[in-house]
């Protein structure tokens, strides 16, 4: 059993947005990690639910999938808006066997192979949304820059017809970025609608994307219903988007904080590769990833029951003193980095390679054209209890 654990260093409530815009979470997290970390935390607007603070406990339950089901959720969710919609339907939101079936239907489009045949289309997407910065001078780095290249990359990847980026840029914005709640609700309906249209056209007339994958698939001898190609076309768009515009923006952050970093990069561009693992590490976009318990489970002495929420904070894991060698240190030649920032498991991030090749394009373009980005203002932090990261980012670009 735990020892009677120590004052925390402020209370604590891990479901508060204003922690992660105003507050000091990793003082918390560390904290917790020291002398409670199985925590439970008593319900709020939020269901009550367990917090696993500690690198090893995460990787642990990340690799239980029999233990810990992704089908329930993986995001906490107020208890008046039931169950999430994907639930059992998604990549992200299903269980062994069915996760690997649909994982199955796409993986190939995600392999090294696959993603290095992408690369340079991939180079002139990221060249084309750097000049483009580069013409205005002064942008948001979150907005005009780490948004727009994965979306482009995924819709090509998609099959999203070339004239609808801008829409889907748009909606994207006003689904993630929109202050309304309500303006944030009716864009993820517009996504929704807009694949629904656009599987129905591949069903009809297939092309070499991932939406005709899907629009044509089979699992088990039957077709995938048009709601769950829908669903999972938002969760490819979701999954291949948001991860990466968050680290690319929260990297080049670390990287405006520490001037040195960006030098040793610019000295010596092999080190470009353990760089992007650093940004993955020190960013850790997801702040917190839920599970629920299908059976009774210890952990550190506290009974977990079938039914109970588990979250996973990945900040506070890949930032375990037991892990990494001065965990609070950016450092881009770090090695080993064996961080938790794509998951673990049966659901590590299916575009994980992708986002790497995006990251290093972005970050080598900015190198490789000796462009200069410098702050334009105060970078605004998001609150939220879901990503973590600068929700804007002001800077200037010289070439």
């Amino acid at each position: 059993m735990l020892s009677e654990p120590a004052e925390p260093p402020l209370p604590i409530n891990l479901v508060d947005p204003k922690l992660y815009s105003d507050g000091d979470p990793f003082a918390l997290w560390r904290w917790l990690r020291a002398n409670d970390p199985v925590h439970w935390h008593p319900p709020t607007e939020l269901p009550g639910f367990w917090a696993l603070t500690r690198y090893e406990d995460v990787r642990t339950a990340y690799r239980d999938a029999e233990t810990f089901s992704s089908a329930q959720g993986i995001l906490l969710r107020p208890a008046e808006h039931g169950e999430d919609p994907g639930g059992g339907r998604t990549l992200a939101l299903t269980d062994p066997p069915r996760h690997r079936m649909l994982r199955g239907l796409v993986d190939e489009w995600f392999t090294v192979r696959s993603v290095r045949a992408l690369e340079a289309e991939m180079r002139d997407v990221t060249r084309d949304v750097v000049d483009q910065a580069l013409e205005r001078g002064s942008v948001d780095f979150v907005a005009d820059v780490a948004a727009r290249v994965p979306l482009y990359v995924i819709c090509k990847m998609m099959g999203v017809p070339r004239g609808d980026w801008e829409r889907l840029y748009t909606l994207t914005s006003q689904a993630f970025g929109a202050a309304d709640p309500l303006a944030r609700r009716f864009a993820h309906l517009d996504i929704l609608g807009y694949f629904e249209d656009l599987q129905a056209a591949k069903a009809e007339d297939p092309a070499d994307d991932l939406i005709s994958v899907l629009a044509t698939a089979r699992i088990d001898g039957a077709p995938l219903g048009a709601e769950d190609i829908i669903l999972n076309c938002n969760n490819l768009l979701v999954g291949g988007t948001e991860n990466t515009r968050i680290a690319a923006s929260g990297g080049m952050l670390a990287l405006l904080e520490h001037p040195e970093q960006w030098q040793r990069l610019a000295e010596d561009p092999a080190l470009l590769n353990t760089g992007v693992e650093e940004i993955l590490r020190w960013t850790s976009t997801a702040t917190h990833i839920m599970r629920t318990a299908v059976r009774p489970v210890e952990i550190h002495g506290r009974r977990i029951e079938a039914g109970d929420r588990v979250t996973f904070w990945l900040p506070s894991a890949n930032r375990d003193e037991t892990v990494f060698d001065e965990p609070d240190r950016f450092d881009v030649a770090r090695q080993p980095n064996r961080h938790l920032a794509l998951g673990f498991g049966e659901h590590f991030c299916l575009g994980g390679m992708l986002a790497r090749v995006e990251l290093r394009l972005l970050y080598g373009e900015l190198l490789e054209r000796s462009i200069r980005v410098e702050p334009d203002g105060e970078p605004t932090p998001l609150a939220s209890i879901v990503v973590n990261g600068p929700e804007r980012l002001p800077v200037r670009l010289t070439a």
